[in-house]
């Protein structure tokens, strides 16, 4: 690595609140290095920066990715509930209600 440094951004939001820092790091660091050098793990315990799903801008990224001048480093939460499970109930109960033409 060299002496220069980047800044960049990391989020994390949370249901009720979103936590934003930004900050310089070393030319060269990786996405998993820039969560680790943060601190935000001492804020937020719960997040697993192995298993863990992180992006920049929006777009998935892996923690060995070498981050950029200005990158926005995004934590993503565990989903709540299946989005496929959600649908299917959605659906199942759709056809339930809607039994019948609707013809007066």
């Amino acid at each position: 690595m060299t002496n220069s440094k980047i800044s960049i951004e990391l989020v994390y939001a949370l249901a009720d609140k979103q936590t934003l820092l930004t900050f310089d790091v070393p030319q060269g660091t990786t996405l998993g290095q820039a969560v680790e050098l943060s601190g935000i793990r001492a804020k937020h315990p719960e997040i697993d920066t192995v298993k863990g799903k992180f992006g920049i801008f929006s777009k998935l990224t892996k923690p060995d990715v070498v981050l950029r001048e200005k990158d926005r480093i995004e934590i993503y939460r565990p989903l709540i509930a299946d989005p496929k499970e959600v649908r299917r109930k959605r659906a199942e109960e759709g056809k339930v209600m809607k039994k019948g033409g609707g013809d007066a």
